[in-house]
């Protein structure tokens, strides 16, 4: 299954709903699509992985390389809704610690301006709430 990228923008936040895997052949598209958003003056991302079944390890490569360059631009790259194979990815290569996860596109959105009410994304209890299941 092809990656497929849909952009949308909350509050001048730029969102990138991703459907598919993001692997190998098919990362850098969102590497592409990073680099024009950056270049149209957009340095907030958030990406949603809801339609993400699998990341393979390019994909999570190009996730960071994303991050960094987004990251000094004076901008930032923040996740939402990832599976639990995701997370579990996030949390065996400590990715949790570098990026910010969330729950729902609007929390990532808030999260980029200072004195809203933000939820993160609580993996503890993510990871347990899939072991009962």
């Amino acid at each position: 299954m092809a990656l497929e990228i849909t952009d949308s923008a909350r509050e001048d936040i730029a969102i990138l709903t991703l459907k598919g895997r993001l692997t190998l052949g098919e990362s850098n598209l969102v590497r592409e699509r990073i680099s024009q958003l950056v270049a149209a003056g957009h340095t907030k991302v958030v990406v949603d992985l809801s339609g993400v079944d699998y990341i393979d390890s390019t994909g999570l490569g190009i996730l960071v390389i994303c991050f960094t360059s987004l990251k000094k631009q004076g901008g930032a790259l923040k996740l939402v809704n990832p599976n639990k194979r995701n997370v579990e990815l996030l949390l065996l290569t400590k990715l949790h610690t570098v990026f910010e996860v969330f729950n729902e596109v609007q929390d990532a959105v808030n999260s980029f301006f200072p004195g809203r009410q933000i939820k993160h994304f609580d993996i503890l209890s993510f990871v347990k709430q899939h072991e009962e299941a």
